[in-house]
Parts: structure tokens; C-alpha cells; sequence
């Protein structure tokens, strides 16, 4: 083919690539589906004649659209292997050519036709929206298909069951802000058009042209409204490794419990007492092991980007991860950026991790690391309050396994709001505090510098924590791998609370810490 970007004769295996400019061009729906879907079969699609509005020459426009693409409807609707053995799923493609891949009576029919057929067959559901929005030639009638989109997709979700959406260029509209955002996990094609209103409605909209950058895939992922933008040769590989994540554990139960009972990893050893300042220091040392250490040692699938508000705070990881051939969410705090320091912006993205283990039943694991909070006038501003409030609850009521686990600094009530799952967890030279030594020093002796000997009265040590009865382990961390160690632990945390349903996993978490610290 010849690039129409860059004038480049190229042909590399995908259709609709170029590799020389990195670019993807429209193509139709079934190309698209031949590709990424071969052998997959054809759902039926809802009838689309109507014309409720009685359209001039919409049914001559709806007949030569259906002449050029080859299909009834603006999309296409089937089910079958990804890649053509990978994991089987339903999915719904849209084709542009066709009135602008807008979303009629019709289309909207389809789509939640095609969302029930993969809620009733236990299968995932891929969306790959190509579309200007609902049909102006339908009226309301197209409208009222964002709501009958998201009762579908909502079902889906309820039975536990991953979404996946991939937004083409364009993807604007009434789509965009319905299903396609309601997805679990939502890709962009590199160089797609992305916007609630198209860029040329929001010129008219509001006067003036856009900013660089703005309705752009790559400035949705750098507010935090995609979790990746991906070029087009490697969505069957990223689409397969999200898919394939919460699948079925590997071992029977029962094998897994034959495993349990033959578990030889090492116990706890007995806490000793602990030099408080050293402890600090040792939380804080160059070399620790941090997040991005203890999700290096995992099989990670993909990571969430984005709090679906406008940013993506950087020091808040969400990991689609397997730990033990467990699939878990992991939601870490990173101190090699910006120290750790979470905004609001970062806990409305941990949300998004607690809330997607929840709802597909995958164990929550939480890493507590960060000296506190963002304490900037932007984060006062933004409600930084609320949302270390609105964390606990969250936390506290996730319906599935969760272990939270101290591998530096716990810093205050920024860090306990990711702490309070069903098993506290430190290592050995990890600390935790009311509030850092330095600080309690300036409010004590206005003198930072006294925070040595403010550490000894705090007493934040892992040690402390576990005498206090507030930690429930506390991890060795003087053995040749203390990362390893720590999953270990994570890991024999988690298959001792596998046999809890969910309701009992709740009310056993709010009776754990309804007590907590009392005298």
C-alpha cells in the first residue's frame, strides 16, 4: 500500500500500517475483524431500517453504505479465537465508511445484543469504536442507545467478566461517552482522534481553535483517560496478555490445597526490638527495594493508567499481575517518583485498581510506601482529604482477598488508607508513623533536627507495629532475596484467606480495624 501520510510503499502484514511513519489508517470492519478475529463467526445483527424521524434520503444513504462496506449495520459483531487461537471472545468492530460509523437504533441494538451474547457464554468482550457519535438522522432514538450500551456492559461486568475497549480514529461522541469508556481496560490506536465532541463541533463549539495535542490519543493518555495507546501490529499481542490474565488458577483446588499443606516457606521469625532512627533510616535507604522492584518480580500483564479525571499521578501503580500463577491487582506506591507523595489524582486511580479487583473477584494486593501525602496548595484544592476518606472506604469494603504490605515508609494517614486490608504486612526494616520524625520534631522543638530522638518516641518500627497488634506479620528481610521473601508471605496470606466469600471478607475486615489500636 502507499502511506497517504508519508507516500511510503509499504506492506507490513497489518493491514492498514505504516510502519515508515507509524501510522494507521481507517479500515473497514471486516479487514479489521479478517486480521485480528480470523475465523470467527458472525452475531446477527438487530434490524436497522428504522427511520424515525423520516430522514430525507437517510434509507439511500443507509443502502449505498451497506454497498460499500459489505455489512448491514456500522458494526460488526462476532466471536472467535483472537488471533485465531488465542483466547476466544466477542467482539464488536465499527466500520467509518458507514455514515461515519455513527450509532443508530440499530448499532446500539447490536452492541448490546453482541454484550449479552458474551455475558451469557462467559466470554470477554473487545470494542474497537470507529465513530462520529449517535446519528442525527435517528434523533433521540439513536441517543437512548448510550444508556441501553451501559446497562449491557454493566451486566457483563457484574458476572465478573473482562472489557476491553481499543478507540480507532476517530472516536468521538456518543460512544466515547458511553461504552467505550466503560470498559475495564481502554486502549487507543496510535494517531486516532479522541473527544467527546469531535474537533471540529468543539472549534465551533467554542470559538476558537483547539490546543496542540488536544483530542489526540497520545494527550488522552497524558491526561489519564487511556491506559496505553498502542500501534496497531501489537494490539493482538497487548489485547491477548489482558485477556488471558484472570484466567483460571493453573492448580485445581485441590491441588492448590496439597500445595498449602506442603508449603516449606520459612515462618516468621520472632521480632526483636528495634533502634527506632535506624529504622527510619533504613526505610529510606538508596538501595531498599521499591515498587518497581516488587512488580519486576511479578508476571505482570498490564498496567492501569490514568484516574479518568484529567491526570495520571505517577507514584499510584495499578498492575494486572500473577503472583504464583494467582492473578492479583496490585496497587503499589512508588517513592521513585515524585517520592511517593500521592495526589488526588493517585488515590482516584488506586479506586480504579481496588474496584476492578472487586469486581471481577481477583485478590487485592496493596504496596505502602510514601513519607505522606501530597500536601501542595493544588492537592488542598483538588481535596486531598476526601479522597484519603473516600480510600478507606473503598478498601475496606472490597468484596475479595486483600493484603497490604509495608516495604519502606509509611507516612501518616496517606499510607494507612492503603493499608487496611484483611492482612497487614511489613518488612522487617520498614517503619510506620503517625507522622515523620522530622515533622514531629519541628511541632516538639521547633528543630528538625532533633528527629532522632523524636524517632524514639514514636517508635515506628515494624517491631512496634506487630507488638501493638497492628501488624499482623512482620517479613525477614536479612535473606538473600527479600523481595521473593515478601511475596512468599503475600502469597500464604492470600490462599489462607481463599475459602471467605465476600460478605465474610468485609465483615471480617471492618471487626478487624473497628478495634484497632483501642486500650
Amino acid at each position: 500500500m502507499t502511506c497517504p501520510n508519508c507516500g511510503t510503499e509499504t506492506d507490513t502484514g497489518t493491514p492498514g500500517w505504516c510502519g515508515a511513519c507509524g501510522t494507521a489508517q481507517r479500515i473497514g470492519a471486516r479487514e479489521l475483524t479478517d486480521w485480528l478475529l480470523p475465523g470467527a463467526r458472525r452475531l446477527a445483527s438487530v434490524a436497522a431500517d428504522a427511520d424515525p424521524l423520516g430522514w430525507p434520503d437517510y434509507p439511500e444513504r443507509r443502502e449505498a453504505a451497506r454497498e460499500e462496506t459489505g455489512i448491514d449495520e456500522a458494526v460488526l459483531a462476532v466471536r472467535g479465537p483472537l488471533g485465531g487461537s488465542g483466547p476466544e471472545v466477542v467482539a464488536v468492530v465499527w466500520d467509518f465508511r458507514f455514515l461515519g460509523g455513527s450509532m443508530s437504533s440499530g448499532v446500539g441494538q447490536t452492541v448490546a445484543a453482541a454484550i449479552d451474547h458474551a455475558t451469557d457464554a462467559g466470554l470477554p468482550v473487545v470494542l474497537l469504536p470507529a465513530t462520529g457519535g449517535a446519528r442525527m438522522q435517528e434523533g433521540m432514538a439513536s441517543l437512548v442507545q448510550m444508556a441501553a450500551t451501559s446497562v449491557a456492559l454493566t451486566r457483563h461486568g457484574e458476572a465478573r467478566l473482562v472489557s476491553v475497549s481499543v478507540l480507532r480514529d476517530p472516536t468521538t461522541g456518543g460512544v466515547f461517552a458511553s461504552h467505550a469508556n466503560l470498559t475495564d481496560v481502554v486502549l487507543a490506536e496510535s494517531g486516532a482522534t479522541i473527544g467527546f465532541a469531535g474537533p471540529r463541533v468543539a472549534e465551533a463549539m467554542t470559538g476558537g481553535p483547539l490546543p496542540e495535542g488536544s483530542h489526540t490519543a497520545r494527550g488522552a493518555l497524558a491526561a489519564g483517560l487511556v491506559d496505553a495507546v498502542v500501534a496497531r501490529p501489537d494490539l493482538p499481542a497487548v489485547l491477548a496478555r489482558v485477556l488471558a490474565w484472570p484466567g483460571r488458577h493453573a492448580q485445581a483446588d485441590g491441588d492448590r490445597q496439597a500445595a498449602r499443606a506442603d508449603d516449606d516457606t520459612p515462618r516468621p521469625a520472632p521480632v526483636q526490638p528495634q533502634d527506632a532512627w535506624g529504622e527510619v533510616e533504613a526505610s529510606r535507604a538508596d538501595d531498599r527495594p521499591r515498587t518497581p522492584d516488587f512488580l519486576g518480580a511479578l508476571d505482570v500483564a498490564f498496567e492501569l493508567r490514568g484516574d479518568r479525571s484529567g491526570g495520571d499521578d505517577p507514584t499510584i501503580r495499578v498492575a494486572l499481575a500473577r503472583l504464583e500463577d494467582r492473578p492479583v491487582v496490585v496497587v503499589g506506591m512508588d517513592t521513585t517518583r515524585a517520592e511517593g507523595r500521592v495526589s488526588p489524582g493517585g488515590y482516584r486511580k488506586a479506586w480504579r485498581g481496588i474496584g476492578l479487583a472487586g469486581r471481577l473477584g481477583v485478590p487485592l494486593v496493596t504496596l505502602v510506601d510514601t513519607p505522606g501525602a501530597d500536601a501542595s496548595a493544588a492537592s488542598e484544592a483538588g481535596g486531598i482529604a476526601h479522597h484519603i476518606a473516600r480510600t478507606f472506604q473503598v478498601l475496606l469494603d472490597v468484596p475479595v482477598p486483600a493484603v497490604s504490605l509495608v516495604i519502606g515508609e509509611g507516612g501518616s494517614g496517606g499510607a494507612l488508607a492503603l493499608a487496611v486490608g484483611d492482612r497487614l504486612l511489613i518488612q522487617e526494616h520498614a517503619i510506620f508513623s503517625v507522622i515523620a520524625p522530622e515533622g514531629a520534631a519541628a511541632i516538639l522543638h521547633r528543630d528538625a533536627s532533633k528527629a532522632p530522638e523524636v524517632a524514639a518516641l514514636l517508635q515506628p518500627t515494624a517491631a512496634k507495629l506487630h507488638e501493638l497488634g497492628i501488624a499482623d506479620e512482620v517479613v525477614a528481610e536479612d535473606v538473600p532475596d527479600p523481595v521473593a521473601a515478601a511475596w512468599q508471605a503475600v502469597a500464604r496470606h492470600l490462599a489462607e484467606l481463599d475459602d471467605r466469600d465476600g460478605g465474610k471478607l468485609v465483615a471480617g475486615r471492618r471487626e478487624r480495624w473497628r478495634p484497632a489500636g483501642a486500650p
